[in-house]
C-alpha cells in the first residue's frame, strides 16, 4: 500500500499480488482513491472495496464517488458508482445512547441499530429488499463477564436470499449472484433461506488469547451445519504472533465432515 498526505488530502494506492498458478503471477490495482475534504464536506474519489459484514460479501467498485457531511446531529452521506441503480443515501444519527442509522438504495434498504447498556453491546442490522422473500438480518448481543469476552450472534435468511458474509460467526463470502447463493468456492458457502446461529467465549490464560466458537447453520432440510473452532493465539518475540487453529466440521453430508488444524506465523517488520 502507498499513501500520500497533503493538507486536507489523502491519496491511496494499494497492490496485490494474484497468482493463477505456481508459474504466473501479476501485480493487480486493488485500492485507489483520493480522500479531502472541503469547506465541511468529505470527498472521496475512486475505487475501493465496501469491506464484509456478517450478511453479505465484500465488493470492490470502481469509479466511486462519496460525499459526507453533517446538519446538526445528522449524519448525512452520498455514494455513487456513476449509475442510477447504484445510487445511495445514509441517515445517521444517535439518541440517548443509540446509534441509528438508515441507507436507502435502488430497489433496497439498510437499517442499522446499536447502544451498549450496563456494559453489555446489543447491535441490529437489516438488508431488506422490494424482491420477494428477499430481507436478512442480524442481531448481536456481546459483553464481558468474569474474564471472559462473550459474542452471541443470530443471522437469519428469508427463503430467496442466502447469508454470504465474513466475520467471526463464519466465512460464508461467495463469487456467486445472490440469485445463485451456494457457488462452492468456499468452505462454507450456504444456500437460500439458511440462518446462521454462533457463540464465541474468549479468554487469556497463561499468556495466551484462547477462544472457543460453536456455529450452527439450519433450517434448510438435508442442508444443517455445525462446527466447533479452538483458536490459541500467542505473542511471541519482536512482535510475531504464533496462532492455531482447529476446526471440527459436522454436516448433515457425511462425506463433508472434517477436522482441520491450520498454523499461522504473523511476522511484524
Amino acid at each position: 500500500m502507498i499513501t500520500g498526505k497533503s493538507g486536507a488530502t489523502t491519496v491511496v494506492m494499494n497492490f496485490a499480488n494474484d497468482s493463477t498458478n505456481t508459474t504466473t503471477s501479476q501485480i493487480l490495482s486493488e485500492d485507489n482513491y483520493v480522500k479531502t475534504s472541503i469547506e465541511g464536506v468529505n470527498l472521496q474519489v475512486g475505487d475501493w472495496d465496501n469491506g464484509n459484514n456478517a450478511l453479505r460479501a465484500s465488493s470492490r467498485g470502481q469509479n466511486k464517488f462519496e460525499a459526507s457531511t453533517s446538519m446538526g446531529p445528522v449524519g448525512i452521506k452520498y455514494q455513487t458508482e456513476g449509475d442510477d441503480s447504484d445510487d445511495s443515501v445514509t441517515l445517521s444519527t444517535e439518541l440517548s445512547g443509540v446509534a441509528l442509522s438508515y441507507k436507502e438504495k435502488h430497489k433496497a434498504e439498510e437499517i442499522k441499530v446499536s447502544t451498549t447498556v450496563s456494559g453489555v453491546s446489543v447491535s441490529y442490522f437489516a438488508m431488506n429488499s422490494d424482491t420477494a422473500n428477499s430481507d436478512k438480518s442480524v442481531v448481536e448481543v456481546s459483553g464481558a463477564f468474569g474474564g471472559v469476552d462473550i459474542k452471541v450472534a443470530q443471522a437469519n435468511a428469508d427463503s430467496n436470499t442466502c447469508i454470504s458474509g465474513d466475520t467471526w460467526m463464519g466465512d460464508f463470502e461467495t463469487t456467486a449472484s445472490l440469485a445463485a447463493c451456494a457457488s462452492g468456492t468456499t468452505a462454507y458457502d450456504l444456500d437460500k433461506g439458511q440462518d446462521v446461529r454462533a457463540i464465541s467465549l474468549k479468554t487469556a490464560i497463561a499468556g495466551n488469547t484462547v477462544e472457543f466458537r460453536n456455529v450452527d447453520v439450519d433450517d434448510v432440510a438435508t442442508k444443517d451445519m455445525s462446527y466447533n473452532e479452538f483458536i490459541v493465539t500467542r505473542p511471541l518475540a519482536n512482535g510475531t504472533t504464533f496462532e492455531a487453529t482447529y476446526t471440527d466440521l459436522d454436516d448433515s453430508d457425511a462425506t463433508k465432515d472434517s477436522a482441520k488444524l491450520d498454523l499461522e506465523l504473523a511476522v511484524k517488520f
